[in-house]
């Protein structure tokens, strides 16, 4: 199964067998444990739940306890759903890294960094004003359009909240997975700081070589 639930850790480079020095991600993969099984003649839909990271007892809601002690599994921090990948998979089933191996895409959904209430500049990329004396226009946004309008149209790329964002980030290359730490090493942007909660999935759009 190469769906799972992780931690961002932090970045570093390796070295791969081919003799590549990548920059890569570290991420803190599972173990992760089958918490439900739904399925599409009892819910509707075909999935499966999976649950990750250590809580303590008073942390969990007493239906949320409940729901853990009818699947017969142990209260976890975090549960997230997949939908594909999923032949085969029973509840109580444990999900580690070692389902990766070098060479495969997957897409990885976070939250990303909060920066507050930014300006267009930092926000959109905004170019921004002459930088001289006398402009008077160095970082601040152009017109608004239309005066007549009373109220700012839709979609307008203006000054606002930036950040914390639902983020996926597609065909991302597993460079290597350590299945006795519990650690993948992903090449390409993941989204969330440091110690975020990150999901993995098979990527979507990785297109398979040629004869394979």
């Amino acid at each position: 199964m190469k769906n799972i639930l992780g931690r961002k850790v932090g970045m570093t480079s390796v070295f791969t067998d081919d003799g590549r020095y990548v920059p890569v991600t570290v991420i803190e993969a599972g173990p992760c444990t089958v918490v439900e099984r739904r399925t599409k003649e009892t819910h509707g839909y075909d999935a499966v739940a999976l649950g990750f990271g250590a809580v303590k007892k008073s942390r969990v809601t007493r239906a949320l306890a409940g729901h853990f002690k009818k699947q017969g599994v142990e209260a976890t921090r975090f549960v997230r759903e997949f939908r594909t990948g999923i032949d085969g998979v029973e509840v109580g089933q444990t999900i580690t890294v070692a389902g990766f191996e070098p060479g495969d895409r997957v897409d990885i959904v976070g939250i990303s960094k909060g920066h507050g209430f930014a300006g267009g500049i930092k926000r959109h990329n905004f170019s921004g004003g002459g930088a001289s004396h006398g402009s008077m226009i160095h970082r601040q946004p152009a017109s608004n359009g239309d005066t007549n309008a009373g109220r700012v149209p839709k979609g307008a790329r203006r000054p606002g909240h930036y950040g914390v964002d639902r983020t996926t980030m597609q065909n991302l290359e597993v460079v290597r997975a350590d299945a006795e730490r519990n650690l993948l090493l992903v090449r390409g942007p993941v989204p969330g700081p440091k110690n975020a909660l990150v999901v993995l999935r098979a990527s979507v759009k990785h297109k398979a070589e040629a004869g394979a």
